[in-house]
């Protein structure tokens, strides 16, 4: 088969209606920034791989390195980087035709490099596999469409609305609130429809300006590569109308943040959903995945509240989590158990941030599951009322969920030694930057007063 044929539906009609010119082959990250390099189309038809340094992986946000190249030094060897054709989607936004091509990374033996969050991510469902489990996850993201906001300096403000008014707050669910940035809503769902992406149902949150997007449930490196490529089109769709979208965990003061909350469920190799009994009831495997994410979601945070903006979430009665309790049908709690029929029984981990790595957010929930299930992890009593009423038992900084991640040799483990050694380094590099900062609040209160 030529490439052009194996290329998912969704990108064969773009290509029927525009002359391919160019290709982004692309790779996620630690932050989950995409990386690659645009190849033109006649030199990628040509080429089965490209390359790149591993040093892409040793990046902080800023763009600064962690010392994680190990024994070998800092040599930025290059690693062997080899296009998935199922991923191929339009960038509809693009000038020109354009093709956009997630890439493995292996090095130069063929290995799978250990700290690319995709491969990360294929590894913890190869142990699902190897269980005879096939893990589903639906993910919910949340963003802010803000004002273009060019002076880090100043704060985030919310965009301007169709009627001339900043979008408001405390408007979940209000249709009145979408329609007030309908043309960004209606490039999204046309994007989205272009790229083939399903798009279960977008509604107004509580913050002013606040968006979640539903995606359907399916396998998690899919489901992975959906999050990772609608975060650039929500961007794109948003610049085209004069705004931001932003998916910082807390962007705007007193208002709520934004989460990814994933919801989970695991089939056997019958397709029958393991959480579900013949009669219908909840069985121990349910119950023991439960246990596993609230015995070892401590150990993750770093990688789901990867940075130091996205402890601003985890505030008592604020829509998001403050403990690990879980519940029936209970948004107070952080791990919830929606209403459903016994073969859709799922259970929703509600801690994720959505400026997490969708891929690596997506394998530390997987893990923490599998853990459970592997252990028979019992967990503690159903949470029956308002959650926030209990103690707070989650890390306060990303320093001491680093302190966690580095601790639990079993998390570890899972996620790979590489990986978790690599993550745990540059992690610390970028905490160390950020604590060379000298924040407004600092200025104000401390300059004239100790």
């Amino acid at each position: 088969m030529t490439w052009s044929e194996q290329i998912p539906e969704a990108a064969r009609a773009y290509l029927d209606s525009h002359r391919l010119d160019e290709v982004e082959c692309i790779i996620a990250d630690l932050p989950g920034v995409a990386r690659g390099k645009a190849v033109p189309a006649a030199k990628w038809e040509r080429q089965q791989k490209f390359h790149l340094p591993n040093s892409i992986f040793f990046q902080t946000i800023t763009g600064d390195w962690g010392e994680a190249a190990g024994e070998e030094g800092f040599t930025e060897p290059d690693m062997v980087l080899t296009p998935d054709l199922s991923t191929a989607t339009a960038a509809p936004w693009a000038a020109d035709g354009t093709l956009q091509v997630i890439h493995d990374a292996f090095d130069q033996k063929g290995n799978a490099i250990p700290y690319a969050p995709r491969n990360v991510l294929k590894r913890v469902v190869a142990l699902y596999e190897a269980e005879g489990w096939t893990p589903i996850v639906a993910p919910e993201m949340e963003f802010f469409l803000v004002a273009r906001n060019t002076d880090p300096a100043k704060p985030i403000e919310p965009m301007m609305g169709r009627t001339g008014r900043p979008a408001a707050a405390r408007q979940a669910y209000s249709m009145s609130a979408v329609d007030e940035y309908g043309p960004v809503i209606d490039d999204i769902y046309e994007y989205a429809e272009v790229q083939g992406f399903e798009i279960d149902g977008i509604t107004q949150e509580g913050g002013a300006g606040q968006l979640e997007i539903n995606l359907r449930h399916g396998d998690p490196v899919k489901l992975a590569d959906e999050v990772f490529y609608f975060k650039r089109l929500l961007r794109e769709a948003a610049l085209k109308h004069d705004c931001f979208a932003t998916f910082m965990a807390k962007p705007i003061e007193g208002e709520p943040g934004s989460a990814m909350h994933v919801h989970h469920s695991v089939l056997d190799e019958t397709g029958r959903n393991i959480f579900a009994g013949p009669q219908g009831g909840e069985t121990d495997a349910f119950f023991h995945f439960i246990g596993g994410l609230q015995e070892y979601l401590p150990s993750v945070i770093a990688l789901i509240a990867p940075y130091v903006n996205s402890y601003r979430r985890y505030v008592r009665d604020h829509a998001a989590p403050i403990n690990l309790e879980w519940g029936r049908d209970n948004r107070t709690t952080g791990i919830r158990i929606p209403v459903s029929e016994p073969e859709a029984r799922r259970i929703e981990n509600r801690l994720a941030g959505m400026d997490c790595n969708p891929y690596l957010c997506i394998a530390a929930s997987l893990a923490c599951g599998y853990l459970g299930l592997k252990n028979e992890v019992r967990p503690d009593k159903r949470y029956r009322g308002d959650a926030y009423d209990g103690d707070g038992d989650l890390p306060q900084g990303l320093w001491t969920a680093l302190d966690l991640f580095d601790a639990d040799e079993a998390v570890r483990e899972v996620l790979g030694a590489e990986f978790a050694r690599v993550y745990s380094i540059v992690k610390r590099a970028e905490y160390e930057e950020f604590l060379q900062v000298i924040s407004p609040w600092e200025r104000e209160h401390l300059l004239l007063t100790v």
